[in-house]
């Protein structure tokens, strides 16, 4: 189970990734630093485009695989860090300086 999360979370956050690179900036139109871009404002009525939706989409499913991973990997079995056969060093005495 927790190999398929990883695997479903590695291509997610890679196609993440691309899909932020490939997205035009919101100040990339000639007309935005004169005022022209507040047509694109974040609650505007367009709603979003494609890209918008997709990025939304693979952005919540990279967070619910991170939780998952999380609560997986999270629960520990037990609650010492150290594993119960370790057995202390034998500790052999100093020679005595003369």
């Amino acid at each position: 189970m927790t190999s398929i999360l990883i695997g479903l979370h590695i291509i997610v956050s890679i196609a993440l990734i691309v899909i932020v690179l490939l997205q035009m900036g919101k100040g990339a139109q000639a007309g935005a630093s004169f005022g022209a871009g507040g047509s694109q404002a974040m609650f505007g009525s367009t709603g979003g485009n494609f890209m918008s939706k997709v990025t939304v989409a693979a952005a919540v499913i990279f967070m619910l695989t991170s939780l998952s991973l999380a609560y997986f990997y999270g629960s520990a079995t037990s609650k010492s860090v150290m594993p119960s056969s370790v057995e202390a060093p034998i500790t052999t005495p100093a020679p005595e300086q003369k």
